[in-house]
């Protein structure tokens, strides 16, 4: 359990995303970088990662958050936020830019199934054609 000055809270979200056309650009030094810029998010922000999976085509983000914030605002926080700052600190070494598809999958802590998962990256293909 977690304390703020009013609340005690366990709320864990499982928020998945995947690179604009599903492009596999989360490889090699990518991985590292991305993952030390959620990192220096979630310290930002008072948030806490559980567990954080890089695949070269999405990520799995475990995240425990306050009651304050929405899902929606936990995802629109690591994709805005870590899409500007890699852009700004690792866009010129490579010329790559990372950035994110619209959509996300977002579920709350507890068994998500790999289907749930794969039905969400599969409606987000059909939608990108």
């Amino acid at each position: 359990m977690k304390t703020t000055r009013y609340a005690t809270y366990n709320l864990n979200y499982h928020i998945v995303w995947i690179p604009k056309y599903r492009e596999s650009v989360l490889v090699g030094d990518v991985v590292t970088r991305v993952r030390d810029i959620f990192h220096e998010i979630a310290d930002e922000k008072g948030l806490e990662i559980i567990d954080l999976t890089v695949q070269p085509d999405h990520i799995h983000l475990f995240v425990s958050s306050p009651p304050k914030h929405a899902p929606s605002l936990l995802a629109n926080w690591f994709k805005g936020i870590s899409s500007r700052k890699y852009n700004h600190r690792h866009a010129d070494h490579n010329g790559e830019k990372i950035k994110w598809a619209r959509g996300y999958y977002a579920g709350t802590a507890g068994h998500v199934s790999s289907e749930t998962v794969e039905k969400y990256i599969q409606r987000h293909e059909e939608d990108e054609q």
